[in-house]
């Protein structure tokens, strides 16, 4: 499995956030997001190729640093590789909590505990002089309802959508009312911005919104303590 990268950080987003984790970042995505804040793991991928045994070897490294016990298995898209089974189940075994990160767009048999999604609106869709190839497998591969029906079933989850502009908004109430079996309480609206100005611009009218609308604000808690790059 190619590895971007292998850092320990604090969660910045959702549920968990401020819990102290390591993070194993895959290398590859069948997405191409226009506002990928990670294109070395997705529309340039860089890494190197690493057994499912040193990735526990680095993994193991890590918490030897300090008390750790949470691990979040990111990308790139994680679920497009098979030894995330074998992964999974060895850090099971080791008494890790997993967090898994997707797009809810392809399905494995994970271990995890807390199953993260970030459904791909149509402010995801790749800049227009982009290939036309990547486009169209973009908007044709971005939403796969089959899968989130199943991964919502077999897993405790939580949904974090990006928002850009206010007209993002209505097109997640729509996906939300196609699929009523989300609990609405687990719906997160994060500001979409790798800079704390941005951020905070949209914050200051979609955290209303959510609070109007018994949404979750979810803010982007890393960028703030840590600014955007690799390793944070």
């Amino acid at each position: 499995m190619r590895i971007a990268e292998i850092f320990r950080s604090l969660q910045g987003e959702g549920r968990l956030t401020g819990t102290e984790s390591v993070f194993v970042r895959v290398c590859g995505c069948n997405l191409r997001c226009g506002y990928c804040d990670t294109r070395y793991a997705s529309w340039s991928p860089e890494g190197q190729e690493m057994t499912v045994a040193k990735i526990l070897a680095t993994v193991e490294d890590l918490a030897a640093l300090g008390p750790v016990r949470h691990i979040v298995l990111t990308g790139g898209e994680p679920m497009l590789f098979d030894e995330l089974v074998p992964l999974g189940n060895a850090l099971r075994h080791a008494d890790w909590h997993i967090t898994v990160e997707t797009s809810g767009t392809r399905y494995l048999p994970v271990a995890c505990d807390l199953m993260s999604i970030s459904p791909k609106l149509s402010n995801a869709t790749p800049p227009p002089e982009s290939d036309p190839r990547r486009i169209a497998q973009h908007e044709e591969g971005r939403h796969d309802p089959r899968v989130i029906e199943r991964l919502i079933a077999e897993y405790d989850y939580q949904f974090k959508f990006v928002i850009g502009e206010p007209s993002d908004c209505p097109e997640v109430e729509a996906y939300l009312a196609a699929m009523p079996q989300i609990d609405r309480r687990r719906a997160m609206l994060m500001p979409q911005g790798v800079e704390t100005a941005a951020l905070e611009k949209i914050a200051a009218w979609l955290e209303p919104y959510c609070n109007e609308r018994a949404l979750t604000f979810c803010p982007r808690k890393h960028i703030e303590w840590f600014g955007a790059g690799r390793g944070k």
